[in-house]
């Protein structure tokens, strides 16, 4: 069957950060940034939605059998990131500011070698139930 069809799994997570570049003087990171800027950071309950599109296989009906995304998921992304500030405890955001755009490629890039060649990923994520990114867009 050469008919794609996406499957979705929506995980959360909930971490704190502060937008900040230290190559911008504070009142420019403070113009640029805003309250995402504030010292002592601030959090998000972000809303997590990973795309899979492929073919249904015939044998299970499945494009990719969503409890073991949902486990990929949680293991390599949720317990990284959940209820952790992404600034000071993660190795991924050490060097790089955890803007929603930085957070979706970086869950993308964790991910996208643990789910076969032969699928289609998208990662959206939502910051806030009005803001959110998807990648690759």
């Amino acid at each position: 069957m050469d008919t794609k069809i996406a499957v979705y799994r929506k995980e959360h997570f909930n971490s704190a950060h502060r937008l900040h570049n230290p190559a911008l003087s504070d009142a420019e990171n403070a113009a640029v940034f805003g309250k995402c800027n504030y010292a002592n950071y601030h959090g998000h309950n972000y809303e997590l939605i990973v795309k899979v599109i492929g073919g249904v296989d015939p044998k299970t009906g499945y494009v990719i059998d969503l409890k073991i995304l949902s486990g990929l998921i949680k293991e390599l992304v949720i317990e990284k990131f959940d209820h952790k500030n992404l600034n000071l405890d993660t190795v991924e955001f050490k060097e790089l500011n955890p803007t929603a755009e930085n957070i979706a490629i970086v869950i993308y890039n964790i991910l996208r070698p643990k789910i076969e060649k032969k699928y289609e990923l998208k990662i959206v994520l939502y910051e806030t139930e009005r803001n959110y990114v998807e990648y690759p867009a």
